[in-house]
C-alpha cells in the first residue's frame, strides 16, 4: 500500500548574477532534496521537435532557426533583453509547458516515493529565475530570494557571459528590480560577498525549513 510523502518544495529565485543556481544547489545538496531548475526545462523543451520548439516556430516561423533546426540561441536571446513585447509573447507560450513540467517532475517523484515505501517527506528546491514576473510564486512554499547588489550581479553577468556593461545592464533591466523581489520573498539570502558566508546562510536556512534533516553539510 502506498504510503502519504510528505512534500516540501521551496523555490529559489533572485535576478540575472545574483548567484541563483549555486545557492539552489548548494541548498538541495545539504537538504538531501531534489533540485529542478526552470531554465533547464525550459531549454530542453526547445530541443528540435519537442513542445518548446513546436511552440516557437508555429509562432515567429523561420526567424530563430538555424539550418539544422536549432533554435538560434543567440538571437533569440538578444532579441528577448530588446523587444519587450517579444519577451511578453514568448514568455507566454513557454513559461506555461515549463510550469507543467516541472509540476510532472514533483508528481513523479512524489508517487516513485509513495509506491516504494521510501522515506515519507519528499524535498523538492526548483529554482525558478521569473517566478515572480510569471506570477508563481503562490505555487511554492516558502519562497527564496538571493540577492546581490546590482554592481556585483553586472560583474557576474559581464564574466560569465562575456558581453559588454551596457548588454548587462539591458539584461539587468528586463526584470522586476532585485530589491523589489527581495520584498516579496519568505527569505533572502545576501549573496553579495564571500560563497563562505553565503553558505552560512544557506546552512541556517536548511535547518530553518527542514530541521536539520537531509545529508551533507554539517
Amino acid at each position: 500500500m502506498a504510503q502519504e510523502v510528505q512534500t516540501s518544495v521551496v523555490a529559489i529565485t533572485g535576478g540575472m548574477g545574483s548567484g541563483k543556481s549555486s545557492v539552489a544547489a548548494y541548498l538541495s545538496e545539504i537538504g538531501g532534496a531534489t533540485g529542478l531548475n526552470a531554465d533547464t526545462i525550459c531549454r530542453r523543451l526547445l530541443a528540435p521537435g519537442d513542445s518548446g520548439w513546436l511552440a516557437v516556430r508555429t509562432a515567429f516561423g523561420e526567424r530563430f532557426f538555424l539550418p539544422d533546426q536549432t533554435i538560434d540561441r543567440p538571437l533569440l536571446r538578444k532579441v528577448l533583453f530588446e523587444d519587450q513585447e517579444f519577451r511578453l509573447e514568448l514568455n507566454t507560450l513557454l513559461h506555461p509547458l515549463v510550469r507543467k513540467e516541472i509540476c510532472a517532475c514533483i508528481e513523479q517523484e512524489i508517487d516513485f516515493l509513495a509506491k516504494a515505501n521510501s522515506p515519507s517527506q519528499a524535498l523538492f528546491v526548483v529554482e525558478v529565475p521569473l517566478l515572480y514576473e510569471a506570477h508563481w510564486e503562490h505555487d511554492f512554499s516558502p519562497v527564496v530570494v538571493v540577492y546581490a547588489d546590482e554592481k556585483t550581479c553586472l560583474r557576474r553577468i559581464m564574466l560569465r557571459d562575456r558581453i559588454s556593461v551596457a548588454e548587462a545592464e539591458k539584461a539587468i533591466q528586463a526584470q522586476m528590480p532585485l530589491p523589489h523581489k527581495a520584498l516579496l520573498a519568505d527569505h533572502v539570502i545576501d549573496n553579495s560577498g564571500s560563497w563562505p558566508d553565503t553558505c552560512l546562510q544557506i546552512l541556517h536556512l536548511r535547518n530553518l525549513l527542514w530541521g536539520g534533516i537531509g545529508c551533507g553539510g554539517g
